[in-house]
């Protein structure tokens, strides 16, 4: 959340911003059916209703209860369901049962937000600062939720034979002509990296501080599928001298072949499964739904390796975060093939990169107090940082210091791959 001694908010502007996010989440959905938004396809992901629901639980939780006297909530028993991994806020049914849940209704959520949509309007005017950062931190949680809702939803319908599409694509694949990458030195020495506090950052973004970056290069655009093809043509998923052992493990375990949702025709062509239905797979486009192992393996294969996130970082600040493939007004909803001859492309939108680097606490990291600490850093174990936004990240909602995490071996977010090299 924000430190509180951040620029205070005004009550207009946050009922604009609140509104603008609460509208889209519903957009979202308005052409799912009830059993589209209750289903569960796997523990990781949840149900389109229930990510509804507990955006919902958290401006009620953390904001209605907390500030506003005699607030009633809508329904006592809903917390127990909705409370996602907050100890602090009390008990909660386990993440894998979230698709049993066939009652509430996805009508009965949608009267949930309703009726906290409107307590909250009302209460904007008297809220404290605290409060009101409260309300901004929440919108900014939401647009999490509305890029793990399409994330989500995209994994379940990929287990459908029916093959159902989310939305029909709106424009024709770029008809790209391939570029070779071009290696970009990076910043040397020392660089400033992470949130300076004016403005909004989660709490893992801060504080700011100096890294030392060494000499490197990086690549110039995403990895495309097209050289993806070429690594598995090499044997890259069958040389175990390229993995980690932990990767290697995975693969022999699960059978791993190809990235998730690429799917071999009865012509032998590739095609891959996505928001728009099952499509030929576009060869210029960047790689997507690859794991940590499977970035690091290509990465090897490649003579190169993952950036760091300071590297990252460093090289982020020149391009304008809102100006990338992003969740916008097109929806276009599906990694592009870079465009333009800039110096370093694709650094925001299309597919999230993974970096080689941990996600640990920057030095001096410190929690919010109460249970809105435990918002980022309880999960600072076991999981690799990725940056720059996806295809199905909110506009907007992207930044040079946002610090995005996941397990290594998880590939069904919008995750793709940027090389780098030493000097």
């Amino acid at each position: 959340m924000l430190l509180l001694d951040t620029p205070l908010l005004t009550a207009d502007w946050i009922r604009q911003r609140f509104a603008e996010v609460r509208s889209s989440s519903v957009n979202l959905v308005k052409d799912l059916s009830d059993g589209d938004a209750t289903a569960q396809s796997m523990p990781d992901a949840s149900p389109s209703k229930w990510h509804l629901a507990h955006v919902t639980w958290f401006f009620e939780s953390f904001v209605l209860s907390e500030f506003v006297p005699r607030y009633r909530p809508f329904n006592a028993r809903f917390p127990m369901l909705f409370n996602s991994y907050y100890e602090a806020k009390g008990a909660r049914i386990a993440r894998g049962a979230r698709g049993t849940l066939t009652r509430p209704s996805l009508q009965e959520i949608l009267d949930y937000r309703l009726y906290v949509d409107a307590a909250v309007l009302r209460a904007l005017d008297d809220l404290t600062p605290a409060a009101q950062h409260l309300v901004e931190l929440g919108c900014h949680h939401e647009e999490q939720h509305q890029e793990l809702l399409l994330t989500d939803l995209l994994h379940l319908f990929s287990h459908n034979p029916l093959e159902p599409a989310f939305r029909p694509s709106i424009d024709r694949p770029l008809d790209a002509v391939p570029t070779p990458v071009r290696w970009v030195d990076g910043a040397r020495s020392a660089v400033q990296m992470g949130h300076d506090e004016y403005g909004f950052s989660f709490d893992c973004e801060r504080p700011l501080h100096t890294a030392w970056l060494s000499p490197h290069a990086l690549a110039d655009r995403l990895v495309t599928n097209a050289e993806w093809i070429a690594f598995m043509e090499d044997g890259g998923y069958r040389i175990p001298e390229l993995w980690l052992s932990d990767g290697w493990a995975w693969v022999r375990e699960h059978a791993i072949q190809a990235p998730l949702y690429w799917r071999l025709g009865d012509s032998l062509e590739w095609r891959q499964f996505g928001l728009h239905g099952l499509c030929p797979l576009e060869m210029n486009a960047p790689v997507c739904h690859v794991s940590y192992y499977e970035a690091e393996a290509f990465a090897r294969w490649a003579g190169a390796r993952l950036p760091t996130e300071a590297e990252w970082e460093a090289a982020a600040d020149e391009p304008d975060p809102t100006e990338g493939a992003l969740l916008g007004a097109r929806r276009v909803m599906r990694p592009r093939p870079a465009e333009g001859r800039g110096r370093i492309r694709q650094l925001y939108g299309d597919v999230w990169q993974w970096t080689g680097s941990a996600f640990l606490p920057y030095p001096g990291f410190r929690a919010a107090p109460g249970a809105v600490g435990e918002y980022n850093g309880k999960f600072m174990s076991g999981q690799f940082v990725l940056r720059g936004g996806s295809c199905v990240t909110p506009r907007g909602h992207s930044r040079a210091s946002y610090r995005n995490f996941f397990y290594p071996h998880q590939r069904w977010q919008f995750t793709g791959v940027r090389l780098a090299r030493d000097l």
